[in-house]
């Protein structure tokens, strides 16, 4: 099982909204939480991940928790997110240069395949992120409280870049 500490944000009857606490900074400007100065972090607005877990231990807001996740499920997970888009933009391509016979335009065909494939992995992959919702295996759950007390803080960066 692989084990993150995260801070409790908000309780919903026995249902915890967590967010996990990074035990290494960020390389450029060495927050924990969330990014400061990446061209990511601004173009989404510095959102800290939070996500829900089952609230079995009693937590309260602002408490230090373990959360745990099972090894496969997190594999699994990934193949998923990567290998079905990625295989269903190659199998349209595919089908689409075989399927339309225009040697004028293998490429043209070949690209709106891969286009449409990549599209049809995305509609697959929504649909399967909904019904894995309901899949126990996929939930974080919390472990325990963690026995340490870290400091969480929340450092602005000073960024060299000018704007």
């Amino acid at each position: 099982m692989i084990q993150e500490q995260a801070v409790v944000i908000s309780i919903n009857q026995d249902v915890a909204s967590l967010e996990i606490i990074r035990n290494k900074p960020c390389g450029l400007c060495g927050q924990t939480r969330g990014c400061g100065i990446s061209i990511w972090g601004r173009l989404f607005g510095h959102r800290p991940n939070i996500f829900k877990a089952q609230n079995t231990i009693n937590a309260k807001v602002d408490d230090l928790v373990v959360v745990g996740i099972e090894e496969n499920a997190l594999l699994f997970s990934a193949f998923v997110v990567y290998g079905v888009p990625l295989a269903m933009l190659i199998l349209g391509a595919a089908i689409a240069n075989i399927a339309v016979v225009d040697p004028m335009h293998t490429d043209r065909n070949a690209v709106f395949g891969a286009l449409a494939g990549l599209f049809l992995g995305y509609l697959w992959l929504k649909g399967h992120h909904q019904s894995s919702n309901l899949d126990a295996r996929y939930r974080p759950v919390i472990l325990g409280f963690a026995d340490k007390t870290v400091d969480v803080v929340n450092v602005k960066c000073q960024s060299k870049v000018k704007r």
